[in-house]
């Protein structure tokens, strides 16, 4: 590739970087896990407080604040030549001042075509396409391979507490919902809708999984569902394999292949 090189990130915006990027700030998550996972360890000076994978990797970067709050005077110091965002994680105000220094690839992910899309992509941008089309193959042949709850069953995904807050159309996790055969009773709804127990109530759910982020849902939360749902099997679940569109899903294909079994077999005792 000769640079420089313009690129056109999935929010259709296009991106040229006058060279091979060597100082990279990432403010999302899961990307950051992909860009170590890509052997780009050098490269990777920025993170947000929220980039917690892999632990003692991202201990030793530069802390820039959180998804929706950057210290942009240190990204100034830190004189990134890529920045990596995306649309719904990140801020329109910051990224906008960023764009304005520096060359920023946003990704948009709503499917897994999306997440793949992204992971041979940011291979591109950073002249990793070999272990990026490596991960690609290794996550798409997976989920050809998953099998998915036949017949699917009436399920709610909760994301928050006081209020309820549910995983509702059109975003990521209700994609991955739909391809383990779990049918999203609020797929009608916006896309995190707040849900009061009475709306909860007449969805009529048969599973209601609650994750584990953004909000830390636990086994004592599991009393308060039950009574609204007493025929529906709850559970706590890994928000990380539901929602991390980066590498992270080359590892949540067995986890999301041990839940649906499991669901298959509670059920299959009603």
């Amino acid at each position: 590739m000769r640079f420089p090189y313009t690129f056109t990130d999935q929010m259709s915006r296009t991106v040229t970087l006058p060279n091979s990027p060597q100082r990279i700030v990432s403010l999302v998550p899961s990307q950051t896990e992909l860009l170590f996972d890509l052997g780009l360890d050098d490269c990777i000076v920025g993170v947000t407080k929220f980039c917690i994978h892999p632990k003692e990797k991202v201990k030793q970067k530069t802390m820039i604040g959180g998804t929706k709050n950057f210290k942009l005077e240190l990204i100034d110091e830190l004189q990134p030549d890529l920045i990596i965002g995306n649309k719904e994680e990140n801020y329109e105000e910051g990224i906008a001042s960023l764009q304005e220094k520096y060359p920023v690839w946003m990704s948009d992910i709503f499917t897994l075509k999306d997440a793949l899309e992204m992971i041979s992509q940011v291979g591109q941008l950073t002249g990793t396409e070999a272990k990026a089309q490596k991960l690609v193959k290794g996550i798409a042949t997976g989920f050809d391979n998953l099998q998915p709850l036949q017949p699917s069953i009436p399920t709610a995904y909760f994301i928050w507490r006081k209020p309820y807050m549910a995983v509702g159309s059109d975003n990521f996790i209700d994609h991955l919902l739909q391809r383990c055969g779990f049918h999203n009773v609020l797929a009608d709804q916006p896309r995190y809708p707040e849900v009061s127990p009475e709306q909860l109530q007449t969805a009529a759910p048969k599973l209601i999984l609650l994750s584990s982020e953004p909000y830390p849902f636990q086994e004592k939360h599991l009393a308060e569902f039950q009574e609204m749902c007493p025929e529906a099997e709850i559970k706590i679940v890994d928000g990380e394999m539901f929602s991390w569109y980066g590498s992270r899903l080359l590892k949540a294909l067995a986890y999301l292949q041990g839940l649906i079994d499991e669901v298959e077999q509670a059920t299959a005792l009603y």
